[in-house]
């Protein structure tokens, strides 16, 4: 299916629910919409939009949707949206799952993130309210099926101030998510892909708030006075069909008495002249709302003579609509909109106003029928009435002309959204007009929409924690809140500027500006140099300020930017843009300062950096570099980092010849860094000190929690440590706070060992470690490892155990190394670990014959 281009909105689908038909094709649509030839939309839109819409309606919400997995690793794509118009939340479209949001949240952790109103969000999540700073409650479940995660599923609604949201509605997510993700499953089991690559469905929720339209019909024989009403008109009036007295009473009881009398005369009129006739008045229902009632006249009955016929018929509009006749006579502009955008409703004034028929502009969304107001402030102000349920008022200016400033008052209910807009002054400030180099930004509102990014990478960039994820902060949010297209960050080491990022610029193009030194005459450099950021409004003004410097294709403007921390440099930044553009004074200034706050935070990060590769160098010292070679037994060893944080974490294994035999042991430190991995030295030290001792493993245990509970680092520890006679087999196990091992037979049976065992080590000065005696037969294997090979956020660990098992069980006969290489590659494919992963395996021989490692 096509992409949209430039200026087309995601397609608009109105849902009919799960008993309705499926929603009409629609053209101009994206990967699971409708295509432009009219088909419907495929299986996994449809499954998805209805999913979103149960979820709504069953957590009590106004709007949500889902994100999908994508192509793309770690991106998230907004996949349906369901009571909002797609483009005004276009800047959440993707989403990174590294990002301090809620959808990434729930998405990494694999649990729900439930979010009761702003302050709560706020607490927790200040990047998203930075951008959604509305009062608006908030659900979102991931969708997995055992180790595979689809995406999550969202839904907005209204505040509940100070009310922790309620285990009803938790229940109701995780019902409704769960059967997302099993329908998800089902159809990867039938081979389909189950991510999305293009814009998102807009779904129009049905209306929970607005009566169906009903019509009751009726006749009145005028000779005898029967009146015979169908069921429906009996509804219409709160009777029941036997209730009804078969007479014109039960319609004249409620009419007002001026519309009485014109009942009877027009019956008067008919009864004596058969001439047509056609009336309309109107009728008083049980609640009080008014009906429309509509009389016509029947011929005389075969044969003539008195009498004659009445047909009517009775409408009940429902309460919803506005009725034209009444909101034609008022002045101001009224307009009606639905909450995906579309326009539903507009009066004669607002017709004029806008100089356009009704018949040209209902049905069409706002933003296209309307361009003015798609200005980025009016978009911020249609967001908030949208997600807080408040009336929202501002200022607009349309396109030059008669009236060109107006008055605008947005009125939210849960179907939709109600405008009225009537001729103003011009105001001190000039909300919505363009901004042009020198002139500032308009309304505070302007101003609020135009930074609310910089706020949120203000608040990114203190979470982030290297210099490559500054650096993808810095592209994700500075780029989009300025318009830019082209990005690079170079870093100062030894007085020369490296290339530490990029995006946007062609292929190589930036590679001769890399290594420049500081006495190089270049606008990267200068900017360095003298802390001065340099703007330059097109690309022939910085050829004139420096000649001969190498261009590449784009015609746009440049900005160099020092990236200078606590006055000591530490790189700049070039931000590039498609077309010539001015720099405001408020844009300046809020560039120069972002700079700084982006140089703080690479500084912060070369520090981790620096921390990181200390911690791993660490590590790596304090591991084993090779495992004793002892006959009848071979031992393998794995290692494999975690990917979140980078940080280094406290595992370590060993294998020590001991005169009891050979010691077996795999340990973690809680914690991560230079300390996790010094208190693991410590451990791994004691540990072999106390098992060349010739203690026993109780013993060995006993001491080494007492060491680590003295030394006091702040940190506790768990460990496995099992003593194997290589030649009878014959082993004895302790455990303080660690996974169970596994052991896998020779006939291939595989199971989790039962060791009995103490808390972890540096909690209890007293603990006991019991000691379990076990044997491994000639062609068993032993597996210890450390938690970070069978945890995942979300996820029983009991589960993960389990597929480890079964895991072990299929290798079958691999060598001992094929056997390590195929469970760490295993835990490889997910790129999410929090954890850092040690793996210890041992094999039992019957003879000395040994497999190499």
């Amino acid at each position: 299916m096509r992409g949209t281009t430039a200026g087309e909105h995601p397609c608009c689908v109105t849902w009919y629910g799960a008993a309705g038909p499926a929603p009409p094709s629609q053209s101009g649509a994206t990967t699971g919409n409708p295509d432009s030839e009219g088909r419907a939309p495929d299986e996994l839109a449809l499954v998805l939009a209805q999913a979103a819409v149960n979820a709504i309606e069953s957590a009590g919400g106004f709007a949500g949707g889902v994100y999908l997995r994508s192509r793309t690793p770690g991106l998230l794509r907004l996949a349906v949206l369901g009571g909002l118009p797609g483009t005004l939340f276009r800047p959440w479209w993707r989403m990174h799952v590294n990002r301090p949001f809620p959808v990434a949240e729930a998405h990494r952790s694999g649990r729900p993130v439930l979010l009761a109103d702003a302050e709560d969000a706020m607490r927790r999540f200040p990047q998203f309210m930075a951008g959604l700073p509305f009062s608006f409650g908030s659900l979102y479940v991931p969708l997995a099926d055992g180790r595979e995660k689809f995406g999550v599923l969202v839904v907005l609604r209204a505040a509940t101030t100070g009310v922790p949201v309620d285990e009803t509605d938790r229940r109701r997510m995780l019902q409704s998510g769960e059967r997302l993700a099993a329908a998800l499953a089902e159809l990867c089991a039938d081979g389909k892909a189950v991510e999305w690559e293009g814009e998102p469905v807009c779904v129009h929720l049905p209306s929970v708030t607005t009566p169906p339209v009903r019509i009751g019909n009726f006749e009145w024989d005028l000779a005898d006075g029967a009146v015979v009403a169908d069921d429906e008109l009996c509804a219409i009036l709160g009777i029941s069909p036997a209730a009804f007295p078969g007479t014109i009473d039960a319609l004249a009881a409620r009419l007002d008495p001026e519309d009485a009398y014109g009942l009877w005369a027009v019956a008067r009129h008919v009864a004596k002249s058969g001439a047509p006739v056609t009336r309309r008045m109107r009728l008083r229902g049980p609640d009080g709302r008014p009906h429309l009632l509509e009389l016509s006249a029947r011929a005389r009955p075969p044969g003539g003579g008195p009498g004659g016929h009445l047909a009517g018929f009775l409408v009940d509009f429902g309460a919803g609509p506005v009725v034209a006749e009444a909101t034609d006579r008022l002045p101001r502009a009224i307009l009606s909109l639905d909450r995906v955008g579309r326009i539903t409703y507009l009066n004669h004034s607002a017709e004029m106003l806008f100089g356009q028929a009704r018949s040209h502009l209902t049905g069409r969304v706002l933003w296209e029928a309307l361009p003015w107001f798609g200005h980025p402030a009016y978009e911020e102000h249609f967001r908030a009435a949208l997600l807080s349920d408040e009336d929202v008022h501002f200022t607009a200016r349309r396109s030059p002309g008669p009236e060109e400033w107006l008055s605008v008052s947005l009125y939210p209910g849960h179907d939709g959204l109600t405008a009225t807009l009537a001729p103003a002054d011009q105001p001190a400030y000039a909300p919505g007009s363009v901004t042009r180099p020198g002139t500032g930004l308009g309304s505070p509102a302007d101003r609020a929409s135009a930074l609310y990014r910089p706020v949120a990478l203000a608040i990114a960039l203190t979470e982030a924690v290297t210099a490559r994820q500054v650096s993808s902060v810095v592209t994700d949010e500075l780029l989009p809140a300025f318009g830019g297209r082209q990005l690079a960050i170079y870093l100062l080491n030894e007085r020369h500027l490296y290339l530490a990022w990029e995006t946007g610029f062609p292929k190589g193009f930036l590679d001769r500006f890399d290594g420049v030194s500081l006495d190089t005459r270049l606008p990267g450099v200068e900017t360095l140099t003298t802390g001065r950021p340099l703007f330059f409004e097109s690309m022939e003004h910085l050829a004139a300020a420096y000649p001969g410097i190498p261009m590449d294709a784009h015609v746009g403007a440049r900005a160099f930017l020092p990236l200078i921390a606590s006055g000591r440099p530490v790189g700049s930044c070039i931000l590039g843009f498609d077309q010539p553009r001015g720099f405001s004074p408020e844009e300046r200034t809020v560039l120069t300062a972002l700079a700084g706050l982006i140089a703080q935070a690479l500084q912060r990060a070369q520090r981790y950096d620096t921390e990181a590769a200390l911690a791993r160098g660490l590590q790596d010292a304090l591991l084993p570099h090779r495992l004793p070679v002892v006959e009848h037994v071979d031992t393998v060893a794995r290692y494999l980092s975690g990917t979140q944080g980078m940080e280094v974490g406290g595992d370590w294994y060993d294998v020590v010849i001991t005169g009891q035999g050979l010691a077996l042991v795999v340990g973690d430190v809680q914690g991560h860094g230079v300390a996790a991995a010094a208190t693991m030295g410590q451990l791994r030290s004691a540990v072999r000190a106390f098992a060349l001792a010739g203690q026993d493993p109780q013993e060995v245990m006993h001491d080494t929690n007492r060491l680590l509970i003295d030394i006091d680092p702040g940190q506790f520890a768990s460990c496995c440590y099992i003593v194997l006679d290589p030649a009878s087999g014959a082993a004895q196990a302790v455990r303080a706070g660690h996974p169970q091992p596994l052991l896998r037979h020779s006939d291939g049976r595989t199971e989790v060992l039962d060791l009995a065992g103490g808390i972890v080590l540096g909690v209890d000065q007293h603990a006991s470690y019991p000691v379990t005696e076990l044997r491994l037969d000639p062609g068993a294997v032993l597996a210890l490892f450390t938690d970070g090979l069978v945890e995942q956020p979300g996820i029983d660990i009991d589960l993960g155990i389990e597929r480890l098992r079964a895991t072990f069980s299929e290798i079958g006969s691999s060598s001992l190394a094929e056997t390590a290489d195929r469970l760490i590659r295993e835990a490889r494919q997910s790129a999410d670990r929090p954890d850092d992963i040690a793996l210890l395996l041992a094999a039992r021989w019957a003879a000395p014959t040994r497999q190499v490692p």
